[in-house]
Order: C-alpha cells, then structure tokens, then sequence
C-alpha cells in the first residue's frame, strides 16, 4: 500500500488543476479524439474504446479523403489555439497531435503504401481483439462480430483494386499472413459462437458471415498468388521517402543521416569494450590457445563458446515464465522502479495472424482499458529443422533470452506499456511514440545490467555488448538497405560478423528489413537520446539525483518523443 500511495503521489506532481486547464485546448482534444476514433475505429478498439466497434473500415479513396479532411480542418482549428499560453504539458500534446496530422498528406500522397503494401490487408487481428477481450459479455461482442463481418467482403474488394505495383515481399508477406488467418474466421468464432447462448438463427447468420469473410479473404489470398506483376517495385525507400519518414515516425532531434553516423561510433566502441572483456575470460574458456590478433575473430569465439549454453526448443516459453518473477524481485531489491503488482502479464505462444516478422513481442492493453492483460507474444520453433532450433537458440542462448525478457517484459515494453497508460494526457498515450517506446526497452537493458542484474560476470556483460550490438546495427542494416543498396551478402556479413548474430537470427532480420523501413532505427535512436537525457538530467539534479525518481518521471509522460520528454524534465519548476 505505501508503495502504491508513493506512485500515485509521483503521479499527481504531474496533475494539471482545472484552474491550470486551457479550456479551449481541452475541448479541441476532446473534439480530435473523438475525430480520430470515428476515422480510425480499429484503431480505437486496440486502444480501448469500443463505440465504434461494429465499424470495418473500407480502405478505399473515400476514406483516404477522409483523412486528408481530418489533417486540414485539424489543422486549421489547431492554428486558433494561443500556443504560447499552453502549459509546458499541453504544448507537448500541440505538437503531438500538429506532428500527426501533417503526417498525413504524405502518407496518402505521397507514400502511398496502400499500393504497394498488400499485408496492410489483414482482419484478423482486429475481430481476434473482439473476440477475445472481456470489454462485454461473450454474447454482446459476437453480436458486434457479426455486424462487423457483414464489411469483410467488401474490405477486400477495395483491397485489390487499390494493389499497383506492389513488393514481391509484401505480396508473399500478405499471402502468408492471411492464409494463417484463417483459422480467426473457421475455428475461433465458431467454438465461441457455439457455446454462447445467441438463438439459432442468430448462430446461423454468424456462421454464414463466417463463411463469407473466409471466402473473401481466400478470393484476396487468389489475386495475389495470380497477380501480373513483371515489374515489382523495390522494396528499397530511397533516400527521399527514407528521409521523410524517418522525419514523421522517429520524431528525433537528429537527422537520420546524424543518427547513422552515431551507430557507426556505438559499434566500434562496442567492439573495443567486448574485445576487453573477452581479455578477461580468455584463459577460463581457452587454456591452451592464444587470442587473436583479430579482434573480431576473438570476440565472435569467445561468444559462440559461451551461446552453447541455452535452453531446449520445448522449454523456450517456459524459460521465459520463470524469468519474470526473478526480474521483479531484482527491480524491487534493487529499487530501480516501481512496478505496480495488479497489472497482469500472460506470457504465450504468438497467435498465428502476428507471425512472420518479429520472435518475440508485447501487446499491451489501450489506455481506456487500464487494467486490462498485457500479453507477451513468444514466436513457436514448430516446424523447424533441428540446425535452425539450434541456431536460435544459441542466439536466445541463457544470457541473451534474459536480456530479451527484460526487453520485451520487465522494466522494458510491458512496464512502459502501464505507466503510458496512466499519463494524465490521453493525448500522449494514444499518440505514443515507437522511438520512445523501443528506446526505453534498449535502455531498460543497459539500466539493468549497470545495476548488477547477472552478478555482473564478465559473461553477461559480453553478451549485453552482443545484444546492444543488435540495436546499433539495427540502425546501420536499414538506413544501409533503404538508401545505400546494402546486397544481402554485405547485410548477412555486418549481422554476422560484426554483430555476432546467427545465420538464423541473421536471415531473420535481411527478411524484417525488406519489410519494414525506419523502424528498426527506433532502438538505438531512442536509447541514444534517453542515455542523453538522464546524463543531462543528472547533472541538473546534483546530489538530489535518483535513478528510480528519474525512471519514473520519464514514463509519467506517456509514450511521448523523447526530445519533449527532454523539454519536460529539464524545465521543471
């Protein structure tokens, strides 16, 4: 209870009083939230706001209008508020939602992924939240499941027509996500359907819509396996739509061409701090052969020695469950953080629609469902041949899977994830961020491990090296990629002989980046400014500095960039 009364009290420092409130700036965020809610209903529901539920969104130029519609007139009512007498919170809101809204232009007229993009053609994901999140009783939500899939066909319809041009990557990204869909629409509703009590005929209209959305998306699966596209644009950005999106989505202080640069600087401070470690353990491990001269080479020895240490393929998710409460008791030993204890976290294996990019990864609940699961989505090694478990697992070996964990879990994502949910500013937790979010976990890691998480053995500091060696070459691979025509033999070649990783792990991340661009600059970019902050915030604190003060007023923001999370902390009264 004293814990939770001392949070609350971090918390209400950050309270606006009514008499603070900028009454004409509160009421234009009620009016752009709920404009946004009724533009973007999916995304609504993911955040926790069920009225528009029932609502499938029609990807067609109507509702590209739309959005051109809601960025403009946005825009123009945002312009009416006097900027200047804005408390230092509220303006953070301004700019998030000013940021937003101009991003959209570009994105419809510019970017045009809806083109060339066909995995942004998906529904599942959305009628599995329906379904499985307890917002109503069973029988409400399946009765909002049914209106909703009354739209399905139609989705895919305007899905094909928008298709030119498009990547071979996402086509066969689009393939095989909606073919493992499936099963949302042939086995998932229908068990609930069956044990619910709806009425006959209302159980048969649900099964026929069933069988409609299933046909539609196979129709959808069809066209694309047919599609005529002799030539396929690149998957590859281009360092004008790089520059541009790096701009919109990191929201950073620097430029990507700034942010490649400091990459470059990370990995070879890096190498020199893991080749002085692997100095350290040498004779433990190789009694009777002399180091390299090849830093590379001794370093890349020294971590495939120590990553055969893992665990078995049928104890991966299980070996994850077990490391949750040990990092928590760390964390509260250690008084890095407060952790609140009524917020759930349920590791399991990841649904099949999420499968196909990343291994590991957390869905957090909306800010309007505070108290609702956290899940960490753990990728299954079913099907695969035996050299690949093994690859991974060396890779996830016993010091990285910690690592992972402390990412993806405690105090990473899933503890981020709570505390943006109670930020005052409703705004800042639906507007979040992905630098700030990735970046936290990043430096969650390093925070950890400063702190003595892994006894602080030479071991676990060699592969927290590796492991930040992932986020820095993250950064490198696809600014690399998308503007520089990195080949994959020079990708596989940085990821493998620079970063230490895989085949397995390295294949991987050449599939991520052909998928994605910019966001794999969001670890190491949100790290970097974090790192900065807490330097510049310690400095100004002097001896009243504290890392758990600075932990926790960090998250109180919500998920907001972290260069005005820097205007923020380094203005306080």
């Amino acid at each position: 209870m004293k814990k939770i009364i001392a949070f609350l009290i971090i918390l209400s420092s950050f309270y606006i009083s009514p008499a603070q409130k900028n009454e004409a700036f509160e009421e234009y965020k009620s009016m752009f939230i709920e404009n946004l809610w009724k533009l973007y209903p999916e995304w609504a529901t993911n955040s926790g706001y069920y009225k528009y539920n029932h609502i499938l969104t029609i990807p067609n130029e109507a509702f590209r209008q739309n959005q051109l519609d809601f960025s403009k007139a946005g825009l123009a009512k945002l312009e009416l508020i006097d900027f200047n007498k804005l408390s230092l919170s509220d303006k953070t809101d301004y700019y998030l939602m000013r940021d937003f809204m101009q991003s959209i232009p570009w994105q419809v007229n510019t970017q045009k992924e809806y083109e060339w993009n066909p995995s942004n053609y998906n529904v599942s994901g959305d009628f599995s939240y329906i379904l499985y999140t307890e917002y109503a009783p069973l029988i409400d939500r399946l009765n909002t499941i049914n209106e909703k899939l009354k739209s399905v066909p139609a989705y895919f319809e305007e899905a094909k027509k928008n298709i030119k041009n498009p990547t071979l990557e996402h086509t066969k990204l689009a393939i095989d996500q909606n073919k493992n869909s499936i099963d949302v629409f042939d086995e998932e509703i229908l068990k609930a359907v069956e044990k619910s009590s709806l009425r006959e005929d209302e159980k048969n209209d649900l099964y026929e819509n069933c069988k409609k959305a299933k046909t539609a998306i196979l129709s959808y699966v069809s066209f694309l396996e047919k599609l005529h596209n002799p030539t396929p644009r690149s998957y590859r950005l281009g360092n004008e739509l790089y520059a541009q999106k790096f701009l919109n989505n990191i929201q950073s202080e620097y430029s990507a061409d700034q942010i490649y640069k400091m990459a470059l600087e990370r990995k070879k401070y890096l190498h020199e701090q893991m080749y002085a470690t692997t100095r350290t353990l040498w004779k433990d491990y190789f009694t009777n052969i002399a180091i390299p001269n090849d830093t590379l080479l001794a370093n890349k020895m020294m971590i495939d020695t120590l990553s055969v240490q893992h665990v078995k393929a049928e104890d991966f998710q299980s070996s994850i469950e077990k490391h949750i409460p040990l990092l928590v008791d760390f964390i509260n030993k250690k008084q890095l953080i407060y952790l609140d204890p009524s917020k759930p976290l349920e590791v399991r294996k990841e649904p099949a629609y999420m499968a196909g990019v990343a291994g590991a990864s957390i869905s957090s609940p909306g800010p309007y469902d505070k108290n609702g699961k956290t899940f960490y989505n753990v990728g299954s090694l079913e099907g695969w041949s035996d050299a690949e478990k093994e690859s991974y697992l060396r890779e996830y070996n016993n010091y990285i899977l910690q690592i992972l964990d402390i990412h993806e879990a405690i105090p990473g994502h899933y503890t981020q994830g709570i505390y943006a949910n109670q930020s005052p500013s409703l705004i800042k937790s639906i507007l979040g961020n992905g630098t700030m979010i990735e970046g936290w976990a990043v430096y969650s890691e390093l925070m950890m491990i400063e702190n003595g998480y892994g006894n602080n053995t030479p071991e676990m500091w060699l592969m927290y090296y590796k492991w930040n060696l992932r986020s820095t070459c993250n950064t490198i691979l696809d600014i690399g990629v998308h503007t520089q025509n990195m080949s994959k033999e020079d990708a596989i070649s940085l990821l493998t002989k620079q970063a230490f990783q895989q085949e397995a792990e390295a294949n991987g991340k050449w599939n991520r980046v052909q998928l994605s661009s910019v966001q794999l600059c969001s670890y190491f970019t949100g790290f970097k400014e974090i790192i900065d902050l807490r330097e510049a915030y310690k400095k100004m604190k002097g001896s009243k500095y504290s890392l758990k003060e600075f932990n926790e007023k960090f998250l109180s923001y919500g998920s907001v960039p972290v260069k005005y999370i820097k205007e923020l902390m380094l203005n306080e009264k």
